[in-house]
């Protein structure tokens, strides 16, 4: 019986598609994730701003160069408006995803947003990050109003519908957008393996 209950009370707090938060739900805060510009960084940071978006990414998978671009544009728009603040976040735990990895990375790049580096793999499983990349736009609560793909076709030319935007505009009128739940199409999270135990 207790067993059951727990089962429905863990699926009563998943979203459609994250397998553990809903939209309308609080996140986790991080305390200190290592950033590419040689600097931990701090969830206080964001506190004056009405939104924060964090897209959940890595350095190789196919899908996330697709969306690099996008990523930047995305950035490059919302950093004109001190309401929002736009962040990446690695949790992969591969050598191609080390933070020295992703500071030559961003360097080349020329990402215009902090890219940070979920060490102990943390924050991506509190958040129920499963892809790359996977998109939470939070409003000033912090609390989910959006999560999934960036938008509706993985290839830039087919996009019509850009749910991250619609998503940070709706949490800057204080409401809640259209689509607040989609899949995140792209590569696996690298989680370290548990054992489970006997």
């Amino acid at each position: 019986m207790f067993l059951l209950s727990f089962h429905l009370i863990s699926l009563a707090s998943a979203g459609e598609f994250n397998p553990v938060l809903d939209v309308g739900q609080a996140v986790t805060p991080w305390k200190d994730l290592e950033g590419t510009d040689e600097a931990a960084h701090t969830w206080d940071e964001f506190k004056t701003k009405k939104v924060l978006v964090v897209a959940f990414t890595c350095n190789t998978c196919p899908y996330v160069v697709d969306y690099q671009d996008r990523l930047k544009k995305l950035a490059s728009k919302w950093n004109q408006d001190d309401r929002v603040a736009v962040v990446a976040v690695n949790s992969n735990l591969i050598d191609e995803d080390s933070l020295e990895a992703m500071t030559e990375h961003a360097q080349k790049a020329a990402f215009n947003f902090l890219y940070l580096k979920d060490a102990n793999q943390e924050l991506g499983k509190a958040w129920g990050a499963t892809r790359t990349p996977e998109f939470f736009v939070l409003n000033e609560d912090r609390k989910v109003v959006y999560m999934g793909a960036m938008d509706n076709d993985t290839n830039a030319e087919k996009a019509t519908l850009n749910y991250v935007d619609l998503a940070v505009e709706a949490a800057l009128a204080g409401k809640q957008p259209e689509v607040q739940e989609t899949v995140a199409i792209g590569c696996n999270i690298r989680y370290k393996r548990s054992r489970r135990s006997r």
